[in-house]
């Protein structure tokens, strides 16, 4: 996944003078899944992204790949039902990156047992031949075992059932690479500046630009899709300055805790707490992440700061439940992202929570296509719909839909347990990478297991162009523990400036811009004030 070659294949098409079928404008899972979808299905594919793969949402999730336990409640069996089986295909489609956690509801008065009993055996019957594990009741004993940091005062028992987990910006890079592996270009640092339309007033391509180079892009397209969440009504009024908003946009924040708090491979869910959210705290890369909240927020914005509120809510409530209280100075990172809620009559008493996380595929008058909403479970489903609504909007070939059972990119069955896990098949090629030139074995550092091979296969082979790139995405040391991220920085911006061919002045910018921007994941950076009321 080549930039220079992205782009050659970007020229090579303007040459010959023939459209795209289909661009797509945005780099997150919703774009990614499209990219996948309709390169798989033949069609020539360019997908645009203005920041990083994954800058947004998709990197900053809660890691699980679920069908919504709290959806089951509100009654909306449908799309429980659809994220299930949506579960069950990526576990099929990329075991290196999803597997089952099992997760256990602790009871703490005597009805929650039979009252959660029941809800998660209907959670195992909606799975169906999907299922990842039956779930049962817990005697207090067996709750304890499974879970010895919990709070075991007034313990009743407990409901264990299993769900997924996932590495999100591990698997949005190496579906890039799927698509990429099926014919699509796909560029990061390449934003869409506005969108061409025909003598009838309909999108037929978009203008584009390399931030990296300032080189102008004019590009033709049978049809352009805007996949870019959040951002989505800001991509809408390049089409139509007039377009209402679509977007309720809500931010849930993480902290993250040494893997102590827990002691466990067994996840917590906590199913009510005072926002209306479920509270987890889940066993990831060897840490504890607990999240998340539901703040609706005034708009959109990369780099979201959390609210005292927010980190108070979350401090307090894990100190009801885990043996050891957590507190701020526990927090080795905090991480915020954005959903984009889709606006459908308002939510109830101004909460982003009770909106439906369903997706929605929207046309605008001038043929633009919209696809937003979901969620990362089921990135498969909506792309499968999206381009079924793109081949009757750009008449385009009807091919049938083939990422059902499509293995996505690195899979691998046997992966699981090693630090390079999470890079599937590629993982021998890092460790070649690694016994060639003895200097990239080094450990980046002592609380981290990345090596600076990961460096450098980040940098050849998956597009990362910065220090944050390789840091917060291509691996996960800014989200795990910012305080490492900062100390690794010098490093690989040293080793990144040796692959782009960059002077030590870029690699000290580098190092010190992110340095500047991991400050704010390390609790030093609040949003000032309160929540906006909306």
């Amino acid at each position: 996944m080549n930039r220079a070659q992205m782009i050659a294949n970007i020229r090579e098409k303007q040459a010959a003078g023939t459209p795209w079928d289909v661009i797509i404008i945005g780099g997150g899972a919703t774009g990614a899944g499209v990219a996948v979808d309709s390169a798989s299905r033949g069609f020539s594919t360019l997908l645009l992204e203005r920041e990083d793969f994954a800058k947004g949402t998709s990197s900053r999730s809660t890691k699980l790949v679920h069908g919504g336990v709290r959806y089951l409640e509100q009654g909306n069996i449908s799309l429980v039902m659809e994220a299930l089986k949506e579960r069950g295909l990526l576990r099929q489609n990329a075991p290196h990156l999803v597997h089952d956690v099992p997760f256990v509801v602790p009871n703490y008065t005597w009805w929650e047992a039979p009252f959660y009993g029941i809800g998660m055996k209907i959670y195992d019957m909606l799975a169906g031949k999907y299922g990842f594990g039956k779930s049962r009741i817990l005697s207090r004993e067996e709750t304890l075992e499974r879970l010895p940091n919990l709070a075991a005062e007034g313990l009743k028992g407990g409901v264990v059932y299993h769900d997924g987990q996932f590495d999100d910006s591990r698997l949005l890079i190496h579906l890039m690479q799927t698509a990429a592996d099926q014919g699509a270009t796909v560029l990061n640092y390449f934003p869409v500046t506005s969108l061409r339309k025909d003598e009838d007033g309909f999108i037929d391509g978009a203008l584009a630009t390399d931030s990296e180079t300032g080189e102008q892009f004019n590009l033709s397209a049978k049809v352009v899709i805007n996949a870019t969440g959040i951002f989505t009504d800001e991509i809408r009024r390049m089409a139509d300055p007039a377009a209402n908003t679509m977007i309720a946009p809500s931010q849930g924040i993480h902290l993250v805790l040494d893997g102590t708090f827990l002691r466990s491979s067994t996840a917590v869910m906590v199913p009510h707490t005072s926002d209306g959210r479920v509270l987890f705290a889940i066993p990831w890369h060897g840490h504890t992440v607990v999240g998340t909240t539901d703040t609706p927020i005034a708009g959109p914005s990369y780099e979201p700061l959390p609210y005292e509120q927010e980190i108070e809510f979350i401090l307090e409530t894990a100190a009801e439940y885990l043996h050891h209280p957590p507190t701020r100075a526990d927090v080795l990172s905090v991480y915020v992202g954005i959903r984009p809620l889709v606006k459908a009559g308002g939510a109830e008493g101004g909460k982003t929570s009770t909106l439906s996380r369903d997706h929605t595929v929207h046309i605008d008058q001038t043929g633009l296509l919209t696809i937003v909403g979901g969620k990362w479970t089921t990135y498969r489903y909506m792309a499968q719909d999206t381009m079924n609504h793109a081949i009757t909007l750009g008449k385009l070939d009807d091919r049938p839909c083939v990422t059902h059972n499509l293995h996505i990119h690195g899979w691998a069955d046997d992966a699981q347990g090693t630090p390079l896990a999470v890079y599937g098949a590629d993982a021998g090629k890092i460790q070649a990478l690694a016994e060639q030139t003895p200097e990239l074995a080094a450990q980046l550092h002592p609380a981290l297991p990345y090596i600076a091979a990961e460096v450098v296969w980040a940098t050849r082979e998956e597009q990362a162009r910065t220090v944050e790139d390789v840091l917060s995405r291509r691996t996960r040391a800014l989200l795990l523990n910012a305080h490492a991220a900062i100390a690794m920085a010098p490093e690989v911006a040293r080793l990144m400036a040796q692959e782009l061919g960059r002077d030590d002045a870029w690699a000290a910018a580098e190092a010190a811009r992110f340095i500047d921007l991991a400050q704010q994941y390390t609790l030093a950076k609040i949003a000032p004030g309160s929540p906006p009321e909306l």
